[in-house]
């Protein structure tokens, strides 16, 4: 079968990703032979006011998706927050399934089901972002026929989502916004072969889980290794693709590689900073019981207190000192 042009474009941004859609949208044609699809990564509470912004950048009319929606050419969808923006049959779905790559929404799961649903007829573009949500995606759609574009490096306030989207499909353009305007233009115009559906069997059970209305625990398939989910502290299964493993555990909580390290660095600052929570009010309970023991002429147990409170200073400039030095690498990793 051939198609007439590429009629599907998913679109993922996070940091600093805000202008660069604006902008590449205000570029786009009214009469685009093509849907667009839009994940920002957002926090969950609140109204994202996203589709505003897009509806009065350019021609094209912007709304927050609604589940079931039929998708239609020149129109841009807007996931919601706290819900994944999915495709499936040509219509938009939301799902509160399982976070993935610490968020929700987030791309891997919008672009994931769009290469299952259009296959060739799939555009991916990536935009300013931290860390590698996406990668994935981009994979998959690459896998299934389409094609993948990412932000220039130098034009992004945040490289960290483009870079690992162009480690994992190498042949991706990397365009400027404007550039990439152009891009989605010429795709949703030049013809293309649809050919049978490539399966994978593993993506279409992780999708089909999100767009149940009460997931099931499962064994999502892949190789369970010792690690530990930094969502639910269950256990997590490895599956190795063509390009870097991905991570999922029983729940459905995904990660990339990248992703689950700045998750446990998270995870290990809070343990750290309960830690000198603690370590502080055991100082104050050490003071308060040396004075007594002062006032009361124990000089006994005034020492041992006194080596008390000094042996839980130094454990507490220790931890102080291990905090301090957990950070995010994420991008510094991704562009070295």
């Amino acid at each position: 079968m051939r198609a007439a042009g590429r009629d599907l474009v998913v679109i993922a941004a996070s940091a600093g990703g805000v202008e660069p859609l604006r902008v590449l949208l205000s570029q786009l044609p009214a009469d685009l032979p093509a849907a667009v699809l839009v994940v920002l990564h957002m926090p969950p509470q609140g109204t994202s006011v996203l589709s505003n912004i897009l509806n009065r950048a350019g021609p094209l009319k912007a709304a927050p998706a609604e589940d079931k929606e039929s998708l239609r050419p020149g129109r841009v969808y807007v996931a919601r927050p706290d819900h994944h923006l999915l495709v499936e049959h040509g219509k938009a779905r939301l799902s509160r399934g399982p976070r993935q790559n610490g968020h929700r929404p987030a791309a891997d799961p919008l672009f994931m089901s769009a290469a299952l649903d259009a296959g060739p007829r799939t555009m991916a573009v990536i935009l300013s972002g931290t860390l590698d949500d996406g990668a994935k995606g981009c994979e998959a759609i690459h896998r299934h026929g389409g094609v993948v574009a990412v932000q220039s490096f130098e034009e992004c306030a945040f490289p960290g989502m483009p870079t690992a989207a162009k480690s994992a499909v190498p042949d991706a353009e990397t365009l400027s916004v404007r550039e990439l305007a152009g891009w989605i233009l010429r795709q949703s115009r030049t013809p293309v072969e649809v050919e049978d559906t490539v399966h994978d069997d593993a993506m279409e059970r992780e999708i089909g889980q999100l767009l149940k209305e009460t997931p099931a625990v499962g064994d999502p398939g892949g190789e369970l290794t010792a690690f530990r989910c930094p969502d639910c502290d269950g256990p997590i299964y490895e599956q190795k693709g063509m390009g870097t493993s991905r991570y999922i555990c029983r729940v459905g909580h995904a990660w990339s590689g990248h992703s689950m390290v700045s998750a446990q660095s998270d995870a290990v600052e809070r343990a750290l900073w309960v830690a000198i929570q603690r370590l502080e009010e055991r100082l104050r309970v050490l003071d308060r019981l040396r004075r007594a023991a002062e006032e009361r002429g124990q000089r006994l147990s005034t020492r041992y207190f006194h080596d008390e409170e000094q042996r839980t200073r130094d454990a507490l400039n220790t931890i102080r000192a291990l905090q301090s030095g957990i950070g995010r690498t994420g991008d510094t990793l991704l562009s070295s």
